[in-house]
């Protein structure tokens, strides 16, 4: 997400910061190029030549032209102003002040991922607020939708209302309710059925389903690769059903991110929560000020240590680290390691919350610097026999072609991953010669293999 227009603004701003000094010119020229890069991004009109607007009226000031670095001031002011349409500083919580159970509605069209965001919702109450959650699907036009649900509630490991065929979604909803407060849940998730397209029909039930379980949360799930007609979406519901929040599913897709930008300053309500994959527990809070600096090539370095912490294993790095340490470091742990990288997230959405490596993405990608490596090297180790895996000294071609073949990979893969561990013992064994203080005292380049020094580092 936002690759795109990420790349256009980073190429605008490195033009500025080149410059010594900048007129009211250069920034007029640097904010047209801003607001085509917002409208190819699917900003919608009004919201982008608002942002140009607010930008120009605080970039043109003598206090940014004289400044001593004014393409940064420049930045910075762009960056507030993102901040700004994206609905200000700090993530807006969700709200469960209200006498339990709890009633979370969830609206939005068919396939904009609302039973996928209702499991997600589910897991993350149950583990981060430690509450009793109970799933409700009201969708009875799509087939299938109740049983998929129940799968998700399954595997969330939380309850789901039992289906009884024939009944209408106001029927279960006031059964839903009577079940959580008889079973003393904290939270039931109303997951209601969808359309192709805004209708009538959808609305008047929507609006049916909100009035008889009155909840404290109507969340809207709108996809944020359908662009703008996310955007026009999120307009109709709110009129009609006083949307409190949105959810903006798939936002880890590769798409131009103008419904992020757009959503909170078209319907009013602030974006809560963003879907970045497919697993139950890739639901995150949605960072305004975080998602600006990623916009604009700063990286998100609180968010990836957020997700560190939340999915590293911390004994078992120590244990790895105390291994390191003493130079006893073999593939068994090289794919330990691999299995708590892995469990991150893609490799590229980890790098891109790192500062300044958006401009690698286009590398990145032609490279398929991706997980599926992750998978396929944890396959080859899984491959070897566990004298192999301790001692990779002894894998000569016979052992190759052998794991090669049972992981499904090739024997090139193979050399690459076993190239690869060596480079990393080799460099531990000179970090361990060195010692601190020697690595301290010549920094990363006594830790690099000897040699002439290649072109471009």
């Amino acid at each position: 997400m936002f690759e795109a227009l990420s790349g256009r603004l980073s190429g605008v701003f490195d033009r500025l910061r080149r410059r010594g000094s900048l007129s009211e010119s250069d920034v007029a020229e640097a904010l047209r190029e801003v607001r085509v890069a917002l409208l190819e991004a699917d900003v919608a009109l009004p919201v982008a030549r608002d942002l140009i607007e607010r930008v120009r009226a605080r970039a043109v000031g003598q206090e940014v032209l004289r400044s001593v670095t004014p393409g940064q001031q420049v930045v910075k002011i762009v960056h507030d102003a993102l901040v700004e349409a994206l609905g200000g500083e700090g993530a807006v919580a969700l709200n469960l002040d209200a006498p339990q159970p709890v009633p979370i509605l969830l609206v939005g069209l068919q396939g904009s991922g609302k039973t996928t965001t209702a499991g997600k919702l589910a897991l993350r109450l149950k583990e981060k607020e430690r509450r009793k959650v109970l799933l409700a699907s009201l969708d009875v036009q799509r087939p299938a939708a109740q049983l998929q649900l129940a799968q998700l509630a399954e595997r969330a490991g939380v309850a789901s209302l039992p289906v009884v065929p024939g009944q209408g979604p106001i029927a279960i909803a006031a059964r839903a309710l009577e079940a959580a407060r008889r079973e003393a849940f904290d939270v039931l998730i109303l997951d209601t059925a969808g359309r192709l397209s805004i209708d009538t029909v959808l609305m008047e039930e929507v609006a049916a389903v909100r009035a008889a379980t009155q909840p404290a949360e109507t969340l809207l799930v709108v996809d944020a690769m359908t662009g703008q007609d996310a955007v026009n979406t999120a307009s109709a519901f709110r009129e009609a059903v006083a949307v409190s929040g949105i959810v903006l599913s798939r936002m880890d897709g590769d798409a131009r991110g103008g419904a992020a930008l757009s959503m909170r300053a078209v319907t009013g309500a602030p974006i809560k929560f963003v879907g970045v994959g497919e697993k139950l527990d890739a639901l995150e809070d949605f960072h305004p000020e975080r998602v600006a600096g990623r916009i604009l090539g700063m990286g998100d370095i609180v968010g990836l240590v957020e997700r560190a912490a939340e999915t590293i294993d911390r004994d078992e790095a120590e244990r790895l680290a105390a291994k390191m340490a003493r130079g006893k470091f073999d593939l068994e742990d090289y794919a330990s390691q691999l299995r708590q990288i892995g469990r991150m997230g893609s490799l590229s959405g980890i790098l891109g919350m790192l500062p300044g490596v958006g401009k690698m993405k286009a590398q990145l990608s032609q490279a398929n610097f991706d997980t599926a490596i992750l998978k396929r090297q944890a396959a080859i180790i899984g491959s070897m026999t566990r004298a192999e895996r301790r001692h990779p000294d002894i894998i000569k071609a016979n052992r190759k072609r052998r794991i090669a073949l049972g992981s499904g990979t090739t024997v090139p893969e193979v050399n690459r991953l076993l190239k690869q561990f060596g480079d990393v013992t080799t460099l531990m064994k000179r970090a361990q010669k060195l010692g601190e203080k020697g690595v301290m005292r010549h920094g990363l380049s006594a830790l690099m293999p000897p040699g002439p020094p290649r072109r471009g580092f």
